[in-house]
């Protein structure tokens, strides 16, 4: 009688899976650091840091009621729709680099995604909870079920980290439109020139391609668990 996954051997084959999503993460990450400091050293033309870039852009979208505050950390810059705060790391607010004015705008791309009523960042928002929730309790639901035989608890515990997945999935179009927005606003508004704008398009497109990775190592990981203990593995 085998019993789920590996057996009696030492050896895991479907490892492999989680060493890709690991080498996908680091590399996106490397690039987008690359990225950012390459742009972070061209100041823009018109002089003003990120906090300014972030006003301005949203009084010029008529959003009073959101508002901007430093915080610690480096990229850790953030919007909250629930305490309507659009937060930017010590790397941006100060900053008069094009690589921190993009970063800005971007945020502010989440501010009028929240204020035009934007569908896939309100579902995201929705989903949050349960997506924490499943992705904390697959792996110990998935143990008790292969403790006790039971197929119904392993797949159970697989549809609570597939919630993971499905929240970096929502994930990247809200992504995608808020960088969308943000350099529509970017050459529209003035704040960058002709010249400056393809730099920040640049900033952006690496930043979203580590939301791309986390989707990717996700399912590479939620792919292991199905191989692992998803039923084919089980011989009486």
């Amino acid at each position: 009688m085998y019993g789920y996954g590996m057996g009696l051997s030492f050896f895991d084959p479907t490892f492999i899976l989680v060493i890709i999503g690991l080498v996908i993460s680091m590399a996106t990450s490397a690039y987008v650091n690359h990225t950012f400091r390459k742009f972070d050293e061209v100041r823009s033309r018109n002089n003003v840091t990120g906090t300014q870039a972030a006003q301005f852009i949203l009084q010029s979208q008529g959003i009073t009621d959101v508002g901007v505050q430093g915080i610690s950390g480096n990229l850790t810059d953030n919007y909250n729709s629930k305490t309507k705060l659009l937060s930017l790391s010590q790397a941006t607010a100060q900053s008069t680099s094009v690589a921190a004015i993009g970063v800005a705008a971007h945020e502010c791309g989440h501010a009028v995604q929240d204020a035009k009523g934007y569908f896939p960042l309100r579902l995201r928002a929705a989903i949050v909870p349960v997506a924490n929730l499943g992705s904390s309790l697959a792996l110990p639901i998935i143990l008790i079920g292969v403790l006790l035989r039971g197929q119904f608890l392993i797949n159970l515990g697989l549809i609570a980290f597939s919630l993971a997945l499905l929240f970096q999935l929502v994930t990247l179009p809200v992504e995608f439109d808020a960088s969308r927005r943000a350099l529509k606003i970017l050459g529209d508004g003035g704040l960058l020139t002709a010249e400056e704008v393809p730099m920040a398009r640049k900033v952006l497109i690496a930043a979203a391609l580590t939301y791309v990775a986390a989707a990717i190592s996700t399912f590479l990981q939620l792919l292991r668990l199905v191989l692992l203990f998803g039923g084919n593995n089980r011989r009486d």
